[in-house]
């Protein structure tokens, strides 16, 4: 029979050894939970770092396209006679080749040398893939052929109001194509931002553009279905290409995807062929030869253009079109308000009313509404479900 003392001692060594478990657990638990922290904290810089190169490129592209636009305009309006002026066929095809010079170039950079290599495995080893790229390239030539149509058959004020739906179509292209979806704040808010640029383009209009649309005769059924057709076009073009570099990796694949580079130099190429197809290389009908008129200016314009194009890509692949939209939508009222300090550009009431509709629009887009516009009811009912949906 066990005598009271090892009774004792078998208990201390059980309690000892039952303390000391629990220490271990309580360790255990605090090390997962500070692993755990160390996680979210990642995952929070990470999110944080990634929204602010989304705003980077945003900002980046809204500077990128005033620019453009000003000095686009100073070179076909700086007063030179027109037969010094550069042909615009020209100025498109050299900005395409500059686009594909570029991305080639940061092909190279991010292959880290082996662009050879690159271009083998994603184009020489897979053209059905490469040939993807030729869907939104034709496409752009589709846009770009019925706008010629639209505006042979509307009046300039029915063009440029019915052409800014274009944003609402891409919207509902990315719904279709990419599962997207956007509440009707936002739809409100797309529709805004298209009416508003509308109004900021249409408060540039001098008084002879308007005798002269007075004048001409238009079509107005044949200009609608063109200008739809178009915006559909260039939505279709952009949802697509977002939806080609946005393709998830397949697990386990041979192959990687294509880095946005290859996919935009692809792009390039294609854009290329379809700007030699639409009279790229032909001299102008008044003898200019090639590359007449490109002074410093119109070089300037060809970086700006090119630059653009590597940024459209860069937006479409960390952020989107819709958000695209959105920063060209505001740099609308950037360039024309710097039209108006550069080149004295009358501006009136329906510029002031566009603006005011954009960047409110951006606004509400981006965030949510007060709570001052929100019924009492709906932030009860709200804070209710809330309440009521399991933690």
């Amino acid at each position: 029979m066990p005598s009271a003392d090892g009774i004792q001692l078998s208990k201390t060594n059980s309690n000892g050894s039952s303390n000391s478990n629990i220490r271990d657990v309580e360790k255990n638990e605090q090390e997962e939970s500070s692993s755990s922290n160390v996680v979210h904290a990642q995952k929070a810089d990470s999110s944080m770092n990634m929204a602010t190169f989304k705003l980077v490129l945003l900002v980046g592209m809204v500077l990128q396209n005033s620019a453009t636009v000003l000095v686009g305009r100073y070179t076909r309006s700086n007063g030179a006679p027109a037969e010094d002026l550069y042909e615009v066929s020209h100025l498109i095809l050299i900005c395409e080749l500059s686009k594909f010079i570029l991305s080639c170039g940061l092909e190279m950079y991010t292959s880290q040398g082996k662009f050879m290599e690159s271009v083998k495995l994603h184009v020489l080893d897979r053209p059905m893939d490469a040939l993807k790229i030729s869907v939104p390239a034709g496409l752009y030539l589709v846009q770009n052929t019925l706008l010629y149509v639209a505006l042979s058959n509307l009046t300039a004020p029915m063009f440029q109001v019915t052409y800014q739906s274009k944003l609402v179509t891409t919207a509902i292209c990315s719904v279709i194509l990419l599962q997207r979806s956007y509440n009707a704040r936002q739809w409100l808010s797309l529709v805004g931002i298209s009416l508003g640029v509308a109004f900021v383009v249409l408060g540039e209009r001098k008084a002879e553009d308007e005798e002269e649309d007075s004048e001409k005769g238009v079509n107005l059924s044949v200009g609608l279905v063109a200008v739809t057709v178009a915006c559909f076009s260039s939505a279709m073009a952009g949802v697509y290409f977002e939806k080609v570099l946005k393709k998830p990796a397949t697990h386990g694949a041979k192959v990687p995807n294509a880095s946005v580079w290859m996919r935009n130099m692809q792009l390039a190429f294609f854009s290329v062929i379809i700007a030699l197809f639409q009279g790229g290389l032909k001299t102008s009908a008044s003898g200019k030869s090639y590359l007449h008129g490109f002074d410093m200016w119109v070089w300037i314009l060809v970086l700006l253009q090119s630059c653009g194009g590597l940024l459209v890509a860069a937006v479409i692949k960390y952020a989107d079109n819709v958000l695209k939209g959105l920063a060209t939508g505001v740099s609308v009222v950037l360039s024309s308000g710097l039209s108006m300090l550069i080149f004295n550009t009358p501006l009136g009431p329906k510029f002031a009313m566009g603006g005011a509709l954009i960047m409110t629009s951006v606004w509400f887009f981006s965030n949510p509404l007060p709570t001052w516009c929100v019924p009492k009811e709906q932030n009860y009912e709200t804070a209710i479900t809330k309440n009521l949906l399991p933690k």
